[in-house]
This record gives C-alpha cells, sequence and structure tokens, in this order.
C-alpha cells in the first residue's frame, strides 16, 4: 500500500485529490496539512510513503519542507505538485532533494503513475518543466561550452566520465550512465548493450551508490557535469517524447 500525505492552502483541491487517491486500491491518503510546517509535524507523527507538497503556501513553503526533511533523513519520497513551473521552482525542487516535478493540470491518470514511479524508487517531472529544466541548464552554460551545465563545467579532454569528481566508474557504467541522461528506461539499456534487466539494474544501483545520487533526475544531472553526455543529447531526447 502507498500511503501519502498532502500539504495545500486550498482545502478544495487537497479534498479533491485525496478523493481520487483513495480510490485506487493501492494507494491511502494518511493526513492533509495546510502547509509546509503543518506537514513536517504530520510527518514526524506518521511519515508517508510519498509527500505531496505545493510550492507556494503561508509559512514554510513546499521547497523549504522539503529541503528540512531531506536534511533530516525521510524516508518518505517527496513530489512537488505546483502550478508554478518556472526554472527557479524546477531546479530549486530537484536541488532540495524532490523526486517528483508535477504541475497541478496534470491528468489524474498522470499523476497516479508518477506517484507510483516514485513510490518504486524512480523519480518524474512533467514534460514541461523537464523541458525548462534542461533548456535553463544549456542557457546557464558559459558560451563556448555546449556541454556544460549551470555550476558544472565540463571534463577536462580525455578524461572518462566520473573521473573529475574522482568518482571511480567501469566501462560500462560509463555506457550505462550516458544512455540514462538520453532518456533511456532500463529495457531500452537492455536492448542496446544486450545486457539482462538484473545486470542493467545493478548498475542503475551501482551508479546512484557511487555518485551519490538519489534517482535517475540526479544521474543526468551528475552525466551533463562530467560530459557523459551533453545538454544537446538530453534535450533531443525530450523533445522527441
Amino acid at each position: 500500500m502507498i500511503t501519502i500525505g498532502l500539504a495545500d492552502d486550498e482545502p478544495l483541491f487537497t479534498a479533491g485529490l485525496s478523493m481520487i487517491l483513495d480510490s485506487q486500491g493501492d494507494m491511502s491518503v494518511l493526513w492533509e496539512a495546510v502547509d509546509g510546517a503543518d506537514a513536517v509535524r504530520r510527518h514526524d507523527r506518521r511519515a508517508p510513503g510519498i509527500l505531496l507538497l505545493d510550492i507556494q503556501m503561508p509559512g514554510l513553503d513546499g521547497l523549504a519542507a522539503t529541503r528540512q526533511l531531506v536534511a533530516a533523513s525521510t524516508s518518505s519520497r517527496i513530489i512537488i505538485l505546483t502550478t508554478f513551473d518556472t526554472d527557479e521552482h524546477v531546479l530549486a525542487a530537484v536541488e532540495a532533494g524532490a523526486a517528483g516535478f508535477l504541475v497541478k493540470n496534470t491528468p489524474p491518470e498522470e499523476l497516479l503513475a508518477a506517484i507510483r514511479t516514485v513510490h518504486a524508487g524512480d523519480a518524474v517531472i512533467s514534460p514541461g518543466p523537464t523541458r525548462r529544466l534542461f533548456a535553463s541548464l544549456r542557457r546557464a552554460a558559459p558560451p563556448g561550452t555546449p556541454t556544460a551545465a549551470a555550476g558544472m563545467p565540463t571534463e577536462a579532454a580525455g578524461a572518462p566520465a566520473g573521473a573529475r569528481d574522482g568518482v571511480d566508474l567501469t566501462p560500462r557504467e560509463r555506457d550505462i550512465l550516458a544512455l540514462v541522461a538520453r532518456g533511456r528506461s532500463n529495457q531500452e539499456i537492455c536492448e542496446d548493450l544486450w545486457l539482462s534487466m538484473p545486470t542493467v539494474k545493478t548498475h542503475i544501483g551501482n551508479l546512484l551508490a557511487k555518485t551519490g545520487s538519489r534517482d535517475r533526475v540526479h544521474l543526468v544531472l551528475f552525466a551533463l557535469r562530467t560530459g557523459a553526455a551533453t545538454l544537446e543529447d538530453a534535450l533531443e531526447t525530450r523533445r522527441a517524447d
């Protein structure tokens, strides 16, 4: 059962969302909070598997609550659900440790699928905010360095991906990292590299551990920072979606 906590300062929104979630056989809403501080208090008493947090709430907002919970090593997976999908909000959510970023007009079936995906350990960002995230990184790259992201310089020429950050990746892990950055699913990676699913999952787990990444979104950012993939690769893949 996927247990869920909701935080939004619009009671009608949380009430409607709660009805949709509770109608699912594999989901149960534990509580509804009116702001970030209320969500943190309720979380400390009853931590859900998934937290759906609005960004703009009075007092402690969703991003500040996310930072506070992640710093406290919460076991809950956090999804930011908001009307605002500006560049700074998407980047801030990823940096704060959110495993998902969805706009409030996301169709119910897509929201439910996203919750299940995040609960399974992966990350989800709505298509629009995903394009904003990578486009903002490309705009922030210094002139003449198309593979660099904001604050993420490219690797020295000839250095393997991961070496610049002192991360020792095997050649196979570097291959898989590059494919993850291009938006390939585990099944597609199996087909591209002629590997079994257990082998791919093992490599993905090793990559997450070695790079200190929370999920595939952070693996993509690591790949961009270390030169395993270019921003053009990531943007082109997501435009094709």
